[in-house]
């Protein structure tokens, strides 16, 4: 919980002019007894109308005080409180960008979210209610207890009779707190997962009419939430009638012989309402137990799981540039013997690959699903590290290479087309925030989606629906495309990101293509766009099994010649037509 709270240390001084405000309202709660016995014992009983008069102003006055100090320690208490929250959420939002993707692939996206959302949300509650309310309750339990022992301590140590049983009884229900809550938060995970998988592919399960399928998927994951948080509930419930049992004995221990002190002059009227008022508002203060138990076992059980991700520090990406303009690389591209498994996986997706692609060739990547071609790709722009062997870009390793140098020289254009809410504009110039409209329109020309942007009735200012959904296939890899152009790169990699063209603006786009003085890669699965390309590079089950011109590979790679034989009828174009044999 330390790595999460101190995230609270630069709000300080609204901490603690809101917690000293508190401080006010609780001395106040704890005098006003005191002024109660002597308007008794020396207003009442002895009929002096003056003394009650002024000890009765004197309670106004300590009312008015706790008003106002209690309405200025909410606007503090929720300055510290919201500003703690946005801080944190904004510390463990950059953590994640930071992540490689190794350490990304630990955390499940619903858990993520989770953090991100619920558990801010239950500590920045917990730091808003201990500031205003919440650690009263225990202080105020403290602060009577003495008040009680110093107006009498006879009927004063009746209150302590059961504090002990109550301390244990309350470290144990806290302890088994957490465990519940920490629980119920990776069910949450689990819901959050179920939600987020079924509003993706809202689609397929129409098409499939699976809806009662994932709707029984669903109610069973969310059972166990609410099995585990009835749980929870029970255990919490149980804690305010034990409180309340142990204190209300202890009240009726101090009335019984309070009474009996009274009768024997031992104590004063005055005196004894004063310890009962303490005593009422100790069981008062108990009855938030319960609350406060169940809020800091909630917010204990989030701040472990943030931490998690905070403290994540191994394998982060650094992008330190500061003090100098980045470096424009000329696409030189080496594998050197280069192997790859995942993280916690034995099995290698690579294994020895070798290839050199020399500055503004084009390379085309071809093997059947689960043969590496993707993984290989990512290997570039280090989403993934090699595990073996080097990677070389420019003659230099690529770990060599600030980050930030390496990706700005390079556009990717994922398998799947991934568009952000917002308009095309600020879609295409996501790809280099500084290019001006007349870049991002040439962009689109050579993606060839400019024309499909002109017939829009907002042209470039469309707007751009959640993961493009008011786009077609083809348009959304177009402008994926598009956004990787606008960053000129000197690599340029394209996963199997024409599969949605037709033929005629696929041939248009390979032509418009030729005229990139970039390095390109290609991935594949038609014979007609790899073999415009320079060197071909065919994998099998993460090898290389293939590697040359088409020429080259038809007459080596009986395997090539196969994909050629089955693709000859086809008629798929390729780079540019003019380059086949």
């Amino acid at each position: 919980m330390k790595t999460v709270f101190s995230r609270a240390l630069p709000y300080k001084w609204p901490i603690i002019i809101a917690f000293s405000l508190m401080l006010i309202e609780l001395s106040v709660e704890l005098i006003q007894p005191l002024f109660i016995a002597k308007i008794i014992d020396d207003g009442i009983v002895a009929r002096d109308m003056n003394v009650i008069i002024v000890w009765g102003a004197g309670m106004m006055g300590l009312a008015l005080t706790a008003f106002f100090s209690g309405t200025i320690n909410s606007y503090f208490a929720a300055h510290a409180a919201q500003s703690f929250a946005f801080d944190l959420r904004k510390a463990l939002f950059t953590q994640v960008q930071n992540f490689s993707m190794a350490t990304f692939l630990r955390f499940p996206t619903a858990g993520l979210i989770t953090r991100l959302t619920s558990d801010v949300t239950m500590v920045q509650n917990v730091l808003f209610m201990s500031l205003r309310i919440m650690m009263r309750a225990p202080l105020l339990v403290i602060g009577s207890l003495v008040m009680a022992f110093i107006v009498n301590v006879k009927l004063a140590l009746y209150l302590v009779i059961g504090a002990p049983i109550l301390l244990v009884f309350l470290v144990y229900m806290s302890r088994k707190g957490v465990r519940y809550f920490a629980r119920i938060q990776r069910r949450l995970d689990g819901v959050n997962g179920i939600i987020q998988e079924n509003l993706q592919a809202v689609r397929l399960i129409k098409a499939y009419l699976r809806g009662m399928y994932e709707a029984s998927r669903f109610s069973k994951v969310a059972d166990m939430l609410r099995s585990d948080t009835v749980r929870a509930m029970r255990l919490m419930e149980l804690i305010l009638p034990v409180l309340l049992l142990i204190m209300n004995g202890s009240l009726m221990a101090v009335l019984w012989f309070g009474a009996i002190e009274v009768q024997n002059e031992g104590a004063k009227v005055g005196e004894l309402v004063a310890v009962v008022n303490y005593a009422m508002r100790m069981t008062g203060a108990f009855s938030m137990f319960a609350f406060i138990i169940s809020a800091f076992s909630r917010a204990k059980a989030s701040a472990e799981r943030m931490e998690e991700v905070l403290l994540a520090n191994e394998d982060l990406e650094e992008y330190d540039t500061e003090g100098r303009a980045p470096r424009k690389l000329k696409g030189d591209l080496r594998f050197d013997n280069v192997s790859f498994h995942y993280p916690g996986k034995d099995d290698p997706i690579l294994n020895s690959v070798s290839f050199h692609v020399k500055p503004g060739e084009k390379l085309a990547i071809m093997g059947a699903t689960g043969s590496g071609k993707s993984t290989l790709l990512n290997l570039i722009p280090r989403i993934y590290e090699a595990t073996g062997g080097e990677v070389y870009v420019d003659g230099k390793e690529v770990h060599d290479w600030p980050l930030k140098d390496l990706r700005d020289t390079i556009g990717l254009v994922p398998q799947q087309s991934i568009l952000f809410t917002g308009s095309i504009s600020d879609n295409l110039s996501w790809g280099d925030s500084d290019a001006s409209t007349v870049e991002l329109e040439n962009a689109a020309k050579k993606a060839q989606i400019h024309e499909s942007i002109d017939l829009f009735p907002n042209k470039y200012e469309t707007r751009v629906g959640q993961k493009g959904v008011n786009l077609s296939g083809g348009q959304k890899q177009r402008l994926s495309i598009a956004r990787a152009l606008v960053r000129e790169p000197s690599i340029l990699i394209l996963d199997d990101s024409t599969s949605a063209l037709d033929v005629k603006t696929e041939t248009a786009l390979w032509t418009a293509l030729e005229k990139e003085s970039a390095t390109m890669l290609v991935v594949t699965q038609k014979i007609s766009t790899a073999q415009g390309a320079d060197k071909i590079l065919l994998l099998d089950d993460g090898r290389v099994v293939g590697y040359g011109t088409h020429q080259d590979l038809m007459r080596q790679s009986e395997l090539y010649r196969k994909i050629q034989q089955s693709q000859s009828e086809e008629g798929e174009v390729g780079f540019n037509d003019t380059h086949t044999s």
